[in-house]
């Protein structure tokens, strides 16, 4: 009997079923706590149908989505991985309920961290090399952890500078993967009873950017061809983009220049302790430059060659001397065709002439398929436009309410949307996102109105420019509303 035993190895035998039951015990734990969260909404709407009182309409809405907000940190947080960046998308106060912004905008960088000794053991597969041969010293202690990987700081043998060594969570793809097919089918059933917007064809093109993220050579190429790009067309370089040492990439390691600066979450903080008033003059010209650097990197990246950082999150973006904004982790591109960037070139310009006719063929151009039985239709196109595109928010509008009945969304049914322009739609709500927690509302279509002006121009589809006027870099103006 003993010696039956030792022949076989239990702890391995337990392991391996763990492993193959892991995804199974995943996608129940997804489903259980979606159903509550949809249920909970679903049974509030009808009870709260009842109450006349605005203000106690809205005093519920408040508690309910406090509660939702808890129940939905909870799976992000205890399931991590792909629900990480879920929360990054949905967490925006422009967005989603102040309640739910609050709880989830402290989950940038809060994936469980690798243990170091399997840090390790990733490094050593991937260089060949023990980590003493290639470091002069390591920080065990990662400077933060996210979905994918998480990064440590190091210093190479030999060399006076810091680097960023990025390394992959192991067995990290097969449980992402996982996650993003069961909110595609969760996906559909939303925009079946709840959504008239085809959210199936974001979450596939969310699932092929996503597939991207797990091939560092990828990263380091789309890092030093947007670094090249901004470096080259600029006479200053709007936003500070890593460079990446190439002997020291790898498809599951990644090391590059250090760059000192303070994550953008932490802005308001840091102001404090220098005795800056967040209100003042001075914190006020400096959240403008942030936003006018962040918005004409975009505006040159999607509009004048369709290859852009597509993931601006604020876990991505650091604030360093003199109010200089550093963007990081290139995992996340986008290579638009021609015929979108073109397409997306004409909306700019009719979303900053608010020309619903304009927008109205726009969309067709990029292939959005739209249903609408309301009045002022092309009006309305408009407004949806610029809600889905622009950074800007309508007057006297603090947060955009995609349920509600007065929404463009409610209105006009999205049936079909590129997956391709997925990347655009994120990064411009993204960018809004920022804008509203920094206080400060504009346009983006307004400041890239020049830059599409220059595509459009050079594409022989546009005639009468000025190409100096538009071609300048710092013709791109910032106009700056306070709320």
């Amino acid at each position: 009997m003993n010696a039956l035993a030792s022949g076989f190895d239990f702890k391995a035998i337990q392991d391996k079923v763990s492993l193959h039951l892991r995804p199974w015990h995943r996608s129940f734990q997804f489903w259980v706590r979606a159903a509550d969260i949809y249920t909970g909404y679903k049974v509030f709407q009808l009870r709260v149908s009842f109450v006349k009182d605005p203000q106690k309409q809205q005093a519920m809405w408040d508690k309910q989505h406090e509660l939702a907000a808890d129940k939905i940190y909870a799976m992000c947080y205890d399931l991590g991985g792909f629900f990480l960046k879920i929360a990054q998308i949905i967490g925006k106060p422009d967005l989603a309920p102040a309640a739910w912004v609050k709880r989830l905008v402290t989950l940038c960088d809060q994936a469980p961290a690798t243990p170091f000794d399997a840090v390790q053991l990733v490094l050593e597969k991937e260089f060949g090399r023990s980590i003493s041969e290639i470091f002069e010293n390591f920080d065990v202690n990662p400077l933060g952890s996210a979905s994918i990987a998480q990064v440590h700081r190091a210093r190479l043998r030999g060399d006076k500078n810091d680097v960023v060594v990025k390394v992959q969570h192991p067995g990290i793809q097969d449980l992402m993967m996982t996650d993003i097919r069961n909110l595609q089918a969760f996906a559909l059933y939303i925009q079946k009873t709840d959504i008239k917007f085809d959210l199936f064809s974001v979450t596939k093109e969310m699932e092929k950017q996503i597939g991207y993220e797990f091939d560092f050579l990828r990263e380091a190429n789309a890092m030093e061809r947007i670094r090249h790009f901004l470096y080259k067309n600029n006479k200053k370089t709007p936003v500070l983009v890593p460079r990446v040492l190439r002997g020291l990439a790898t498809r599951r390691v990644l090391v590059m220049d250090y760059i000192d600066g303070v994550p953008i979450l932490n802005l308001g903080d840091e102001m404090a302790k220098r005795g800056i008033n967040p209100g003042g003059k001075m914190a006020t010209s400096a959240k403008q430059n942030i936003l006018k650097s962040l918005t004409l990197a975009y505006g040159q990246m999607i509009l004048k060659t369709g290859f852009f950082h597509a993931d601006p999150h604020p876990g991505n973006i650091l604030i360093c001397e003199g109010s200089e904004v550093a963007l990081l982790d290139y995992g996340q591109v986008k290579d638009l065709p021609d015929q979108l960037r073109l397409g997306f070139a004409d909306l700019v310009l009719a979303m900053a002439d608010s020309n619903p006719v304009k927008a109205t063929e726009s969309y067709r151009e990029l292939g959005i398929d739209t249903v609408s039985n309301c009045k002022n239709e092309q009006q309305e196109m408009l407004r949806l436009a610029q809600t889905m595109f622009d950074t800007k928010l309508p007057p006297g509008v603090v947060m955009l309410q995609p349920f509600s009945e007065d929404a463009s969304i409610k209105k006009i049914g999205v049936q079909s949307f590129p997956e391709e322009l997925f990347s655009v739609l994120r990064t411009v709500h993204l960018l809004r996102g920022l804008s509203v927690g920094l206080g400060i509302n504009y346009s983006c279509a307004e400041q890239w109105r020049p830059i599409a002006e220059e595509a459009l121009y050079n594409a022989g589809r546009l005639k009468g420019v000025n190409r100096t006027k538009v071609s300048n870099p710092g013709y791109l103006r910032i106009f700056f509303w306070r709320y």
